[in-house]
């Protein structure tokens, strides 16, 4: 039975296995950079223009520039994490895992390899959005602490997710299905949150939706962490707006204590079919 180290030193090797696939395959990290960018540039500079902030006396582009990039970082790492997803559902279909298998080395460490790789290709992908951020004019008004703090709830509510995706990723056949399955669920999970609108201008269930949800929760801890709150912006009205690190805390632990023993069981089902 291995220990905790050995466990950890094989999901470092296999950390590493990813990373260095990252390095060798530049396409995986420019396609998940490139998106972002296009939507900062889309909104910022298109829809901008038209989308009214609430306590702002007049439309003004500048101002929903610092709003937008915060659900910008939102929804960048949330779709960054469907990358374990779909190199899961890769690993399962081209064999890889097959031979992971017959090696003498910790079940769980393919699971929490890919998943901390994910993690850092995050990362890198957060530090191109801060500058992307930067050249548009958003600006970070608090302290360093609280900003390294903002970027510390991403990339943790990211992780979480990951093992979420790793789960789905096991459960597919092929990395396809799992990119069309994830994107559905995905892309409107994103949409409907205080992302790129505030959630007071969407009609009554969707507004009830974008403040439960936990994405918005993501965004509103990052807004709040960065001083990105439009000055005069009345205050939320819904618990997890009120309480967005908290909550968003909440939602990343109980993911975690739900799908890392069902992500685990069922690597270990895909592996033997």
């Amino acid at each position: 039975m291995s220990t905790v180290a050995q466990a950890l030193g094989d999901g470092w090797t296999v950390t590493r296995r990813n990373l260095i696939k990252i390095k060798r395959v530049p396409d995986l990290l420019v396609g998940s950079t490139l998106a972002p960018i296009m939507f900062v540039l889309l909104f910022a500079f298109v829809f901008g223009g038209s989308i009214s902030l609430p306590g702002a006396a007049e439309i003004d582009p500048a101002l929903y520039r610092e709003f937008l990039i915060a659900g910008i970082f939102a929804q960048t790492v949330i779709f960054g994490a469907t990358v374990t997803g779909s190199g899961m559902a890769q690993d399962v279909k081209s064999g890889i895992v097959d031979r992971f298998r017959s090696l003498p080395m910790a079940s769980s460490a393919v699971l929490v390899g890919r998943t901390t790789a994910d993690v850092l290709n995050n990362v890198v992908t957060v530090v191109i959005m801060t500058l992307t951020g930067l050249v548009v004019g958003w600006r970070v008004t608090t302290s360093i602490g609280e900003a390294l703090l903002g970027y510390v709830v991403l990339l943790f509510f990211a992780y979480c997710i990951s093992w979420l995706m790793a789960y789905v990723g096991l459960l597919v056949r092929t990395p396809e299905v799992f990119n069309n399955a994830s994107f559905i669920v995905i892309f409107p999970l994103t949409f409907i949150a205080n992302t790129f609108v505030p959630s007071e201008n969407l009609p009554g269930p969707l507004r009830t939706f974008a403040e439960w949800n936990p994405v918005s929760s993501v965004t509103q801890a990052a807004r709040e962490l960065f001083g990105n709150i439009i000055p005069g912006t009345p205050p939320p009205t819904a618990w997890p707006l009120q309480n967005p690190v908290l909550y968003t805390l909440l939602w990343g632990v109980a993911l975690l204590v739900v799908f890392i023993p069902l992500t685990v069981r069922q690597y270990q089902r895909a592996a033997a079919r």
